[in-house]
């Protein structure tokens, strides 16, 4: 009898077994790189049960569905699935790639060893989820951390101003 050759499945290349570790972070649990990931590597798999529209109607909570099209959603909810722990940011370094009903994310530019991997969810999730407490990525807490500065130093200016007119 001779030899079966293995069947090769259609999975785009992962940058090795598991470039990358789940950890605290500081919007709660995050995926950081453990070694370098090169651009347009691919890192994980955001995998979980295929829901049709009716079925995402019936259920209450969406917080971890990923919409694949118009007519299918991927339930990324189970803690096997460790993209689900990917936080956003508005200044990400990968992207999700939408195949076949599948969604890989991909890495869009170099990642060192120890940076958060991160990437945008997109406008609705953001308006939903993200922008009633604010946006925690490195890119908003820096524009925030600037605007408090300006305002002290505006309000520390007019305290002067006022001190001065006060003794004149």
């Amino acid at each position: 009898m001779p030899a079966r050759t293995p069947v090769k499945k259609n999975k785009p290349k992962l940058n090795g077994a598991r470039p990358f570790r789940v950890g605290r972070s500081r919007t709660g649990l995050g995926v950081f790189a453990t070694g370098p990931i090169g651009k347009n590597k691919y890192i994980v798999e955001y995998t979980g049960p295929l829901l049709t529209n009716a079925q995402c109607d019936e259920r209450p909570d969406n917080r971890y569905w990923f919409e694949v099209n118009s007519r299918w959603t991927i339930d990324g909810s189970p803690r096997s699935n460790v993209a689900r722990y990917i936080n956003h940011s508005c200044r990400p370094n990968a992207d999700p790639m939408i195949r076949d009903r599948r969604i890989w994310i991909k890495a869009i530019r170099n990642i060192r060893p120890g940076d958060e991997i991160t990437y945008d969810y997109g406008k609705d999730h953001f308006n939903a989820y993200i922008k009633p407490q604010g946006c925690r990525c490195d890119k908003c807490r820096a524009k925030r951390r600037k605007e408090r500065a300006e305002a002290r130093a505006a309000n520390a200016h007019k305290r002067r101003r006022a001190e001065r007119a006060g003794l004149a």
